[in-house]
C-alpha cells in the first residue's frame, strides 16, 4: 500500500503542482497525475465480488474489507472497529464531545455534517418516508423502519430483569429506569418525582386545573380520561333499572 501525498511530503517542500479543475496542490507531478484520474472518471481497479470500480488500487483494497468483514481500525476508547481510517476518525469525535455542526433554527449540535443535515429535515416538516400499512409519515428512513416493527409484532429488545419486550431500544432504556428506582423528572410545584418526562407532563395538568373530560350525564369534569371512565361506572351501577315506557333510570326496581 503506497503512502499518501501528505505522508510522503518532506518537511518544507512546496506544493508546486496544482490541479486546473479543483485547485488542489501536490509536491510531485505523479501525485497530481494520480489525482486527475478522479476528474476524468477513469476507474481501472474493479472489485471481483461486486464490480464496484475505483481510481486507485488503495481505494479498491480499502473497499474489499467490507466483503471480508475485516475491520482493522479500532477505537482505543470503546473498542468499536471500522473498515476505514476515516470512519474511525469521524467516530472518535463522539468521545471528544466536539460538535462543530450546529442547527441555525434550534441550536442543536452534531459531530458530523450528515447528522445536522438529517436533523434539519425535522424543521422543514418534510416527511418522505410513509408506512404502507397505516400511512404514518416520518422524516427519516430509520424512524419508519422502527415504526414498522409495531405492525409486525416483533419486539427484539427485552428487559433482563422482568422479561418485558419492546420494539425500540429507546423504549427499553426508558423502561429500565423503573427498575433502577431513579425518578429524574420532578414537579416544581409539589416535588413529586417521575421516571418519565411524559408522566410528569401528565401530572402537571392537575396543578393547572384543566379538566377536559366531562360526563355527558351529570356534567362532572375530570383531569384524566381514566377518571371519567371510572366515574361513569357510578351511573351504570346506581341507575341499573330502566322504565320501558319513559326510558327513565332508577336505582331500585
Amino acid at each position: 500500500g503506497g503512502a499518501t501525498e501528505e505522508q510522503f511530503q518532506p518537511f518544507g517542500l512546496k506544493k508546486t503542482y496544482s490541479c486546473d479543475l479543483c485547485g488542489k496542490s501536490f509536491t510531485r507531478a505523479e501525485g497530481l497525475k494520480r489525482h486527475q484520474l478522479i476528474h476524468n472518471g477513469f476507474k481501472p481497479h474493479s472489485c471481483d465480488l461486486c464490480g464496484k470500480s475505483f481510481t486507485r488500487a488503495e481505494g479498491l483494497k480499502t473497499h474489499q474489507f467490507i466483503h471480508s468483514g475485516v475491520k482493522p481500525y479500532s477505537c482505543d476508547l470503546c473498542g468499536k472497529s471500522f473498515t476505514r481510517a476515516g470512519h474511525l476518525k469521524t467516530h472518535q469525535l463522539i468521545h471528544s464531545g466536539f460538535k462543530p455542526y450546529s442547527c441555525d433554527l434550534c441550536g442543536k449540535s452534531f459531530t458530523r455534517a450528515e447528522g445536522l443535515k438529517k436533523h434539519q429535515v425535522i424543521h422543514s416538516g418534510f416527511k418522505p418516508y410513509s408506512c404502507d400499512l397505516c400511512g404514518k409519515s416520518f422524516t427519516q428512513a430509520g424512524s419508519l423502519k422502527a415504526h414498522q416493527l409495531i405492525h409486525s409484532g416483533v419486539k427484539p429488545y427485552s428487559c433482563d430483569l422482568c422479561g418485558k419486550s419492546f420494539t425500540r431500544a429507546g423504549s427499553l432504556k426508558t423502561h429500565q429506569i423503573i427498575h433502577s428506582g431513579v425518578k429524574p423528572y420532578s414537579c416544581d410545584l409539589c416535588g413529586k418525582s417521575f421516571t418519565r418526562a411524559g408522566s410528569l407532563k401528565t401530572h402537571q395538568i392537575i396543578h393547572s386545573g384543566f379538566k377536559p373530560y366531562s360526563c355527558d350525564l351529570c356534567g362532572k369534569s375530570f383531569t384524566y380520561r381514566e377518571g371519567l371512565k371510572q366515574h361513569q361506572l357510578i351511573h351504570i351501577v346506581v341507575k341499573a333499572h330502566y322504565c320501558e315506557l319513559c326510558g327513565k333510570a332508577f336505582g331500585q326496581s
